[in-house]
């Protein structure tokens, strides 16, 4: 029985089932915290014009 457990945790551990690496979901949510950061940014003096 213990056999068959650890053939299971191989063939588990062989293939993942992750659609992106977390280094770049990280990079990719970074980026668009940044992007935000900017547009607010380029809008922060707007309502001292008129």
């Amino acid at each position: 029985m213990l056999h068959n457990a650890v053939l299971a945790a191989e063939a588990a551990s062989e293939h993942t089932n992750e659609p992106i690496a977390p280094i770049v979901l990280g990079l990719i949510a970074f980026g668009a915290l940044v992007a935000a950061l900017l547009v607010t940014y380029a809008f922060r003096n707007v309502g001292n014009r008129h």
